[in-house]
């Protein structure tokens, strides 16, 4: 299993630096191994712990949406792109309605409301998985969507970004400038993951409801950029948070209401399916913990700053531009860690402006990349899965695709 041989790469890669720098006299790298080793350990079972309460709430109004019928009408609408995309699926099977709501609460930035749903839809299509120790094909290509998925609109980037100007002492800075190019990169690594799969699953993407999907994305795309381009930053920050929390609220209301109407007994549906929250986020603790302890060793080891070193020296050599190379480790983190990527990213806006091309790239990269690792070690262990097959080798090409992609783009608007 690849997950396997990356972790074990983790720990002894991270040991042999540690041996090293030791032998250059850094005699506290085993302590700071140690302790972050630790901290990484406790930060693991606070995030299963915090997504207890979450999963709770989400599964709850998810169930009530199942019995009244509402999960099966969101599949039904989206059967032609889903049977094209995910074909090993039951037409009319709940999973395709939990996967809609998973992607629609990524696309809105709702990071609370999409790790419920996503595993909410593992365990749906781990019922139709003919081997339940081995990823499936709608799985691999669900995980991967997932990881690649697309942001519509990267709120909490704005936020940081708007906070640290304030820091910095800039007047009227827009926080939201970044909107479009961080738009087009979570497009990109969204196609490259999507074009992955499909390859290996041996799906034809030239078919009428994928490319009517692309179509509408990119119309979508255009009519937000129009509709927001020319708000001030302040009224800007509250239609986004007005949509995103809107159009979710508005889909919890809805699924009561329908509920309620067909004279389910809402409040029962609500407990029977948040009891499963409970079960499924305390699943997900030895898998979580795992993934972040490895990671913790390559980075307090310094493995890091070593490999980003390595890439700015080649893209020196090759006599390329390297203004890009300050922002890159945001992106080579954020396959591993989504709050120490956020770190990176804060230290690149203070370190050269946050309205600089570094600090603006890093935004970008931040807001168009997905935790990969994360993800991988959370969802398939919500459902036992041992044998991930193809599915983080597709993910980390989606990734490097995207991370090429929001580079390029940071050039081509700032550059």
């Amino acid at each position: 299993m690849i997950l396997n041989a990356i972790w074990v790469a983790f720990i002894l890669i991270g040991f042999v630096v540690a041996l090293v720098r030791l032998a250059q006299g850094d005699v506290a790298i085993f302590t700071t191994v140690l302790t972050g080793l630790f901290d990484t350990a406790k930060t693991g079972f606070d995030i299963s712990l915090g997504l207890v309460g979450v999963m709770s709430l989400w599964l709850g109004i998810m169930k009530i949406g199942e019995q009244a019928g509402m999960i099966k009408l969101f599949a039904r609408g989206l059967d032609p792109l889903f049977r094209r995309l995910f074909p090993d699926i039951p037409r009319g099977h709940p999973a395709g309605g939990s996967i809609v709501m998973n992607f629609s609460a990524n696309m809105l930035g709702l990071d609370n409301a999409a790790t419920p749903l996503g595993l909410k839809a593992m365990r749906e299509l781990q019922e139709v998985n003919p081997v339940k120790d081995v990823a499936s094909n709608p799985m691999i290509m669900f995980l991967v969507l997932n990881t690649a998925g697309i942001t519509l609109i990267p709120t909490s980037v704005i936020a940081i970004r708007q906070a640290i100007a304030a820091e910095q002492g800039l007047t009227g800075f827009n926080g939201a400038d970044i909107f479009l190019p961080t738009l087009i990169g979570t497009f990109i690594s969204f196609t490259a993951g999507l074009v992955a799969v499909a390859w290996v699953q041996r799906i034809r993407l030239l078919q009428w409801p994928i490319v009517l999907f692309f179509a509408g994305f990119a119309g979508l795309m255009a009519l937000l950029y129009l509709g927001l381009r020319g708000l001030p930053p302040a009224e800007l920050a509250q239609a986004i948070g007005l949509l995103g929390s809107g159009v979710i609220f508005g889909v919890i209301v809805l699924f009561v209401a329908v509920g309620a109407l067909r004279r389910i007994n809402v409040y029962e549906a609500f407990v029977d399916g948040a009891k499963e929250g409970f079960g499924v986020a305390i699943q997900i603790v030895p898998y979580l913990i795992a993934i972040l302890v490895a990671i913790s060793v390559f980075r307090s080891t310094g493995c890091m700053d070593y490999v980003v070193g390595a890439i700015g020296a080649v893209v020196v050599a090759l006599g390329l531009n390297a203004d890009f190379v300050p922002a890159l480790p945001v992106g080579l983190m954020k396959t591993l860690s989504g709050s120490g990527a956020r770190g990176l990213m804060v230290d690149v806006m203070k370190a050269y402006g946050v309205d600089s091309f570094q600090g603006k790239l890093a935004a970008i990269i931040q807001g168009s990349t997905e935790t990969t690792f994360y993800v991988l070690a959370v969802y398939f262990g919500s459902v036992n899965i041992r044998k991930t097959r193809y599915a983080l080798s597709c993910g980390l090409f989606a990734d490097f695709v995207g991370l090429v992609g929001a580079i390029l783009v940071g050039y081509a608007f700032y550059h």
